[in-house]
């Protein structure tokens, strides 16, 4: 080969270089890409091209080798060792009463015993999982659905506060939670350098799109912060919170400087009020106050319900109020087939986000608040839950006609029906109705489900209208579609082959997330999880749907669930979905764990009242160790556990012969 070719080869891999990061930076940068993905994938594959033919060539740092490259738009999956679990919400004093009775209760102890709590700011940022493994830090992970979450530990290596080495005393092996941020005044001095479209709306979501830039040079370039409020797993053991925060300073590691700790509600309530008179003065952005018990031991005896942990509470703040004029009223169809009345507003900001849609609930609301078309209304929106109307401010001077229910459903033209004690319109077409199927793919592929990145809301629909898919099993097919949505508009090669790695990725999925993503009514996480749990694996789950008294011994499913099961494998579609589903997926069984205890694998009923632990403390141990809780005494009863004042349950294990054991019994067994 000449010299003259040799340069003019290395020209063109020096302009590929260049054409390269321009548009990466432009894509990640701003969400604002100057060409096609088409046009994208041409110029990325011309230089794997000249890449893989003049290895010799090739220029050192280029787009291959850039881990900000749209080629590698993917960041590693890491499963935290310790689940990241969400708040439950608090508003008032009322609220954080009943929170330190439940806590309490859950203990078994007395209501007028004392329990400290340590209160902090809760900071409108996004959660971050550091994993420090013999001092060192090994992955920086983001919540993710809260077992799973993504690395971005490249992109923290600026963060001043998150060291890479910790500093004396520290753990074998620690997971520390915390908090990144941007203050508002880093906020400002971005958004002033960016032009009006690219502005973001609030510091939260410029801290979110600085975190999870693929270009990881972009996300060093801004000034993101981090501050720890908590820990996941460690090989150490400590004993109270306070403790731990007093580790976290030897460490080199920030905790908020605002912090209280007190057992008494009342206190507390008045340090809450206090923040939220003077957060205008922080220059960050916080939503409530987060209250947690500050004895570790007691927590893990407490343990969570569902996403969210028993000792811990988010006292938010007040709901952020505007006033607007309602322009139209439209209804929209759920995946269960809940018809819900939407107000389409004036847009306006409210707390940093633009709002044009509100809910009004439901036909009952909208006739009680007199709502109609024009009127000027009082908005809030309180975290992040939906806008809704809270009161008409000023009637409309057009006789505009109240908002009726419809009689059909205005997407299939189905009748519409209420159910007994329920507040809700519903289109009676479960599995034909165009909104209904569609929210039930959206639902299938969301993040707490299958969780296929790249394939939100308009990718479903896009795919549907065009034929591409018709249920939620011909999302494994859409190989077969390859040149056809490749020369889609928005799309190319490299965006079609992410979209199919995802898929790829998303079949192995555990039993409750499958159980989720069938979006059955009633069954959310929790009941996923039980389900899960107590069946084991897909069959048995089928198989119980035809065996009401199977279900109905679940511990904590409830008869609504129960019936809604049954009517989903009542349609038969529903059973050839699932075995179409078996063969793509790879839904892993729940196996009991092999716990060398003596509860391992065995049913159990309680009956009575215990003394010294609650009911719900001694179910939840009984559980943790592999035990199956029962509700009704049966001859598959291994046994029944009898505290004060056993009722039928206890005669009837009498009458088949079961096993009983006293309160203290079950407690020195389950203990050795």
């Amino acid at each position: 080969m000449s010299k003259e070719d040799i340069n003019r080869i290395k020209n063109r891999l020096e302009e590929l270089s260049k054409l390269i990061n321009k548009h990466n930076f432009h894509y990640h940068q701003n969400d604002k890409p100057l060409i096609t993905d088409k046009e994208f994938d041409k110029l990325v594959i011309e230089n794997s091209f000249l890449e893989k033919k003049y290895p010799n060539l090739k220029i050192k740092n280029g787009p291959s080798d850039n881990v900000g490259g749209k080629s590698k738009n993917k960041f590693k999956k890491i499963q935290h060792k310790s689940p990241m679990l969400s708040l439950a919400n608090g508003f008032n004093l009322e609220d954080i009463k009943e929170f330190d009775e439940r806590v309490k209760k859950y203990l078994n102890i007395e209501l007028i015993k004392k329990l400290d709590y340590i209160c902090e700011p809760k900071i409108d940022g996004l959660s971050l999982n550091l994993t420090y493994k013999d001092g060192i830090l090994i992955s920086a992970a983001t919540r993710g659905d809260g077992l799973v979450g993504e690395d971005v530990k490249k992109n923290i290596s600026n963060i001043k506060n998150i060291p890479t080495n910790l500093k004396a005393d520290f753990p074998n092996f620690i997971e520390i939670r915390g908090e990144v941020f941007l203050t508002k005044s880093d906020f400002e001095k971005i958004n002033s350098k960016l032009d009006k479209k690219h502005k973001f709306a609030n510091p939260r979501n410029a801290a979110a799109g600085s975190l999870r830039q693929l270009d990881f040079n972009i996300s060093r370039s801004r000034p993101l912060k981090f501050l720890a409020h908590g820990v996941g797993f460690s090989s150490h053991e400590f004993n109270y919170f306070d403790e731990f925060f007093l580790n976290l300073q030897k460490w080199g590691i920030k905790k908020n400087d605002i912090s209280f700790k007190s057992s008494n509600m009342s206190s507390i309530f008045d340090f809450y009020n206090k923040i939220n008179q003077s957060r205008s003065n922080l220059d960050y952005d916080i939503d409530g106050l987060v209250i947690k018990l500050n004895n570790i031991f007691l927590q893990k005896r407490l343990g969570n319900v569902g996403k969210n942990p028993r000792w811990a509470i988010a006292l938010k703040f007040s709901a952020e109020k505007a006033t607007t004029t309602i322009q139209d009223i439209n209804f929209q169809v759920g995946r269960t087939g809940s018809i819900t009345p939407v107000a389409r507003l004036q847009s306006i900001n409210l707390g940093g986000v633009i709002i044009s849609n509100a809910t009004l609930h439901n036909f009952d609301e909208i006739k009680k608040k007199n709502i109609q078309i024009g009127d000027i209304v009082e908005i809030q929106r309180a975290g992040d839950v939906i806008p809704q109307v809270i009161k008409v401010i000023k009637k409309s001077s057009k006789n505009s006609n109240l908002i009726s229910p419809p009689k059909k459903c205005p997407v299939c033209g189905s009748k519409t029906f209420k159910e007994k004690n329920e507040a809700v319109l519903r289109c009676i077409n479960t599995y034909g109705c165009y909104a209904q199927k569609i929210s039930q793919i959206i639902h299938f592929v969301s993040k707490k489900a299958l969780n296929i990145d790249g394939f939100g809301e308009k990718q479903v629909q896009q795919f549907y209208e065009l034929k591409f898919i018709t249920d939620v099993s011909d999302i494994f097919t859409l190989k077969s579609f390859k040149s056809k949505i490749e020369a889609l508009e928005g799309w190319g090669e490299l965006s079609f082959k992410n979209l199919i790695n995802s898929i790829e990725n998303s079949k192995k999925i555990s039993l409750d997330k499958f159980i989720y993503s069938l979006g059955i009514r009633f069954i959310g996480e929790v009941n996923s999880e039980i389900l899960a749990k107590e069946l084991k694996n897909i069959d048995n789950f089928i198989l119980a749907s035809r065996k009401t008294d199977v279900l109905s011994n679940i511990d904590g499913v409830g008869p609504k669930a129960i019936n809604a099961i049954k009517d989903y494998f009542a349609y038969k579609e529903n059973l050839i979905l699932l075995e179409k589903l078996s063969k793509y997926l790879d839904i892993k069984e729940n196996k009991i764990k092999n716990i060398n205890n003596f509860f391992n694998k065995k049913n159990i009923v309680f009956t009575g009242t215990l003394k010294s632990i609650s009911r719900d403390e001694a179910k939840y141990m009984a559980k943790k160790v592999g035990a199956k809780i029962l509700s009704s005494v049966s001859k598959t009863t291994d046994y029944v556990i009898i505290g004060e004042k056993a009722g039928s349950k206890a005669k009837k294990a009498e009458e088949l012969g079961i096993n009983t054991l006293t309160e203290d019994m079950f407690l020195k067994k389950i203990n050795s």
